[in-house]
């Protein structure tokens, strides 16, 4: 573009010197700007490729269903007002496992469609205002960049993939390594577990002479102990069971009222639900008769209404017949007056030899 600037500058200075009456000096300092009638024949040349481009995405009736069904429910989120998160990346929505989608493919065609148009759009207003394509050079320099940052990532891929099996081969030794650490691990855990099961047999023999020893002691001494305060433990027994008697007496009273005023609190809120229950159903009912009288009232009306109109119909139809029946009548009797009127005519002619009944004489007379 820059060459092309640079070999037409001596067209657009002997044009802009020669018809400076029609055309507006350049007054461009940008490196992007166009002269004025290579600007011009661009912005021919854009505007009818974005007419081409629309004509073309507006008949393809098919593309454009496919791609309404594919987007129904962004559009169903729209109609309804659903809040839309921003796209910060145009990968996130894409499940490398579906790259086959015709979704996928749809919403491709559909946004190279529209990069283009617009670019072309905007390069056409560029061109148009300001005289420079400066859009277009920005789309491109964004186009570039964008493979270029594809190829890094690419790039990054492959050694992240080097790496990730550098990795895997090292987690895999870690493994075998955690793994004979963990068998030796384990048969020293043996080891100890029958130590400390030969300990424990041992332990226990021990545990049960001293406990069954220290079992003899007690009971002697408890013997010894009960002989001595038996009469005192009887007494304060006895009057240890007449206390727990009236404590048990006592909370079987309290429990016998708990329970009447329960069942009575109980008898009350059946008898108050069943109280709004049957208020429902009754409302319920005055409510369904409401409506059934409202219905019939309506029906009655509409049956009044209809029964006027046809009343008004049988009358109307009656009065067309009638009038029918006159406009025949008078129809029958013009048709039999013209008819008497042609005989008589016709007759008249035939009688006077009129017309086309006239007797027609023979040409040249008799010879002499």
């Amino acid at each position: 573009m820059e060459k092309s600037t640079s070999a037409h500058s001596g067209i657009d200075k002997t044009t802009s010197a020669q018809g400076s009456e029609h055309f507006p000096p350049n007054t461009c300092q940008d490196n992007n700007c166009l002269p004025y009638f290579i600007s011009s024949m661009f912005v021919s040349i854009i505007e009818d490729t974005v007419t081409q481009l629309r004509i073309l995405d507006e008949c393809n009736n098919e593309l454009r269903i496919h791609k309404t069904w594919s987007d129904m429910p962004l559009h169903v989120a729209l109609k309804f007002g659903v809040e839309q998160l921003p796209i910060t990346d145009e990968l996130e929505s894409i499940d490398p496992h579906k790259l086959t989608c015709m979704a996928y493919k749809l919403d491709k065609l559909d946004a190279d469609r529209k990069l283009v148009t617009n670019t072309f759009v905007e390069t056409y207003q560029d061109l148009t205002i300001d005289k420079t394509y400066s859009t277009l050079l920005e789309r491109v320099n964004k186009t570039f960049n964008l493979d270029d940052h594809r190829e890094f990532l690419k790039e990054d891929e492959a050694k992240n993939r080097v790496l990730r099996r550098e990795l895997c081969k090292q987690i895999r030794q870690q493994r075998n390594h955690i793994k004979t650490v963990i068998y030796d691990t384990d048969v020293t855990i043996d080891d100890l577990k029958t130590q400390v099961e030969d300990a424990q047999l041992y332990s226990e023999c021990r545990s049960r002479y001293v406990e069954n020893w220290q079992r003899a002691r007690t009971e002697q001494h408890v013997q010894i102990i009960k002989e001595q305060e038996i009469k005192p433990s009887e007494t304060i027994e006895y009057y240890k069971q007449r206390a727990d008697h009236e404590h048990r007496v006592h909370s079987e009273v309290e429990m016998l009222t708990n329970v009447a005023i329960n069942e009575t609190m109980q008898n009350v809120e059946n008898w108050m639900d069943k109280y709004d229950t049957d208020m429902e159903k009754i409302d319920l009912k005055i409510q369904i008769k409401k409506n059934e009288y409202h219905d019939m009232y309506e029906n009655r009306i509409r049956l009044e209404k209809t029964i006027a109109k046809h009343d008004q119909l049988m009358k109307d139809w009656i009065h067309f017949k009638e009038e029918r029946e006159k406009a025949r009548l008078y129809r029958e009797k013009m048709t039999t007056s013209a008819i008497i009127v042609q005989a008589w005519w016709r007759g008249l002619l035939v009688r006077r030899q009129l017309g086309p009944y006239k007797v027609s004489k023979k040409k040249g007379g008799k010879k002499k």
